[in-house]
């Protein structure tokens, strides 16, 4: 099989603007197991139009509460450009859920319910008047942002470079994710400049990501097990659903947990990560220059 453009050899890019990119997708065709065969992996992937709305408002909302405190321009400029990019993906994955999940039989209210308590009720800025607290609140939460934006940065890495095209993948939804990916690897440094600009602290990072990689395995295992039991297509017991996941991580069509919780978390707790070390930024950009959805938006 030729290799998709976007795996060849890579140009650096140099320095990029980070900007949101006006998008359609028309998923009215597209099945529930977009990847054929492979049921549990489609539906791992789509777990994410449940999980990230209430992440990503989560995340603009609590950018909006820090950029008036930044002195920095060019900081500010790359803060506006996430902002930006995390509204419209959660805006993506928002329309994805409804119009295409819930019309083919899956009822995502109780998970949904518990993203929106999660961001919006767990980790609502404090209602404490002490500056100093409100402060520390706030590094907190940035610190957790860019404990989960590590993962969302490997996954995006995997999105585009996993074996989906192999597999039959329906091509309009392997786009939503290798577009909503490749961003995601575009500014995968950003969450982290900004903790570091407000709390430059290793116990802090590492703190953060204990709790993210908790609460991000956590919901990748409910969540699955959740989306089997509502899929009306599928009829698979608690360890036949493991077995399936194994498989099409073997397959290259998931990321394996061992690395994504494994060796991707490891990388981050050595005191001189960086997120640039992960991805490709020219790999992400020459994917974005012809993902067929932003093309069509141009049209």
């Amino acid at each position: 099989m030729t290799k998709p453009h976007w795996l060849h050899d890579e140009v650096d890019p140099g320095p990029v603007q980070i900007q949101a990119r006006k998008v359609q997708f028309d998923v009215s065709d597209v099945p529930l197991h977009w990847i054929p065969g492979h049921p549990v992996a489609a539906n791992v992937v789509s777990l994410l139009n449940l999980i990230l709305p209430a992440a990503e408002r989560w995340f603009v909302a609590t950018y909006n509460e820090a950029l008036p405190l930044v002195k920095d321009p060019k900081l500010a400029e790359d803060m506006r450009g996430f902002i930006g990019q995390e509204g419209a993906h959660a805006e993506v994955h928002e329309r994805l859920l409804h119009g295409f999940m819930e019309e083919r039989g899956i009822d995502p209210a109780p998970m949904v319910e518990q993203m929106e308590y999660l961001f919006t009720k767990a980790l609502a800025p404090t209602t404490s008047k002490d500056p100093k607290r409100q402060m520390n609140h706030l590094c907190d939460r940035l610190w957790f942002i860019a404990a989960i934006e590590h993962y969302t940065a490997v996954m995006g890495d995997f999105a585009l470079n996993c074996t989906w095209d192999e597999h039959g993948a329906d091509p309009t939804m392997a786009d939503v994710f290798r577009w909503h990916g490749s961003e995601e690897v575009e500014h995968r440094s950003v969450a982290h400049d900004v903790a570091i600009y407000f709390h430059d602290s290793y116990f802090d990072r590492i703190g953060a990501m204990a709790l993210a990689m908790f609460g991000i395995y956590t919901f990748f295992e409910r969540g699955t097990w959740f989306l089997a039991k509502e899929d009306p297509n599928l009829d698979v017991g608690w360890w036949k659903m493991q077995r399936m996941r194994m498989r099409d991580s073997k397959l290259g069509l998931l990321p394996k947990y061992r690395t994504l919780f494994g060796s991707n978390t490891f990388a981050y707790f050595r005191p001189g990560f960086t997120p640039d070390q992960m991805g490709s930024t020219a790999q992400a950009v020459a994917y974005l220059a012809s993902s067929p959805a932003a093309r069509a938006a141009h049209l």
